[in-house]
């Protein structure tokens, strides 16, 4: 009975990971994408969930950079070494198909086997603990996502830093959409590419306070974005040596450099430290301890070693969260001082 239902997603799943993506069928494909610009096949080696292996890219369900459709494909609106582009993926009869549009749909396509976890080896990943290994057990399909693309992560990232998802995620969509560009190909609604490095350098201070973002968090952006060949050179790194390009700039710390590589380079191992929930959650699932700390969650997962991240993402996964005993962080607003 364990993987007859889908699991309900909470807020810890969500965080995980978990993108709902509907199973579509052929004839759900809408008429504007049966001739796409390029298209590439790719049967992968065991079990793929999209949602799960996916689901880390999208920042908020409102995110103008990813579309779960309700076909059952996955868009994703990227700003590649080769230009702008837009690739839809969808897995159907143990079979991957990925189309591609814009400058940089070849691009797109070389790298969608990474992107679906090629390179990651799921079957190197040992349970020690009963709540991981059920998690395991319902989500087979899990996946670790390999974009090659730094600031695509890195961004958002910093946007995260110190606020609520909510906040940061209004504030991703609002940069995108005023200062990106219309994503390539027919993609679904209102999809758009990141604006390019000098764009972030340009944006004036006014439209960074607008879009509630503080002056620490857009001067780490603009940081970053000056350097930003430098930055994409970290995704041909090692995941260790490109934490520590990342973390020259001033801004960028383990939280965030942690952030980025699991989804640049699909890190195993590049478990996020100085989360506010994060320990709490991992303590609590595998100790009953909600009061955890990093160097607690540390030590309970080292048994991982190596895999440290899949751990904690099937952790927020299984949906074990200690109670609430306090009121949400609030929600601020810098737009209206």
């Amino acid at each position: 009975m364990a993987g007859r239902f889908a699991p309900r997603p909470s807020r810890a799943t969500v965080r995980g990971g978990h993108v709902a993506v509907p199973a579509g069928t052929a004839a759900g494909i809408p008429r504007q994408a049966t001739a796409p610009a390029r298209v590439r096949r790719w049967v992968p080696d065991g079990p793929l969930d999209l949602g799960l292996t996916l689901g880390p890219l999208r920042r908020g369900p409102a995110d103008p950079t990813f579309r779960a459709a309700p076909d059952g494909s996955v868009w994703r609106a990227c700003r590649t070494p080769a230009g702008p582009g837009t690739l839809r993926v969808r897995a159907y009869g143990g079979e991957v198909v990925g189309e591609a549009w814009g400058p940089g749909a070849v691009w797109l396509l070389d790298g969608l086997p990474a992107l679906l976890g090629a390179a990651d080896d799921p079957d190197a990943f040992v349970p020690r603990h009963r709540v991981v290994a059920h998690a395991r057990h319902r989500r087979p399909g899990l996946r670790l996502t390999r974009t090659g693309l730094v600031l695509e992560s890195l961004i958002p990232s910093v946007l995260e830093q110190k606020v609520t998802t909510v906040e940061a995620y209004a504030a991703w969509r609002t940069l995108v959409r005023t200062y990106g560009e219309p994503a390539p190909g027919p993609a679904p609604g209102r999809m758009y590419v990141m604006p390019a490095p000098r764009t972030w350098a340009l944006i004036p201070s006014w439209e960074w306070h607008r879009a509630g973002v503080d002056d620490k968090r857009a001067s780490t952006i603009l940081r970053a974005v000056r350097v930003a060949a430098r930055m994409e050179e970290a995704a041909g790194m090692e995941p260790d040596a490109a934490r520590a390009r990342l973390e020259v700039v001033p801004g960028i710390g383990p939280w965030t450099s942690a952030e980025v590589v699991q989804r640049s380079h699909g890190a195993a191992d590049a478990v996020t430290v100085g989360d506010l929930h994060l320990p709490g959650i991992v303590g609590w699932a595998l100790a009953g301890d909600r009061n955890a700390d990093d160097a607690e969650m540390l030590r309970l997962l080292e048994p991982y070693a190596g895999q440290r991240h899949r751990a904690a993402r099937l952790i927020l996964l299984s949906g074990r969260v200690p109670p609430r005993r306090a009121p949400r962080m609030p929600v601020g607003d810098i737009g209206r001082l």
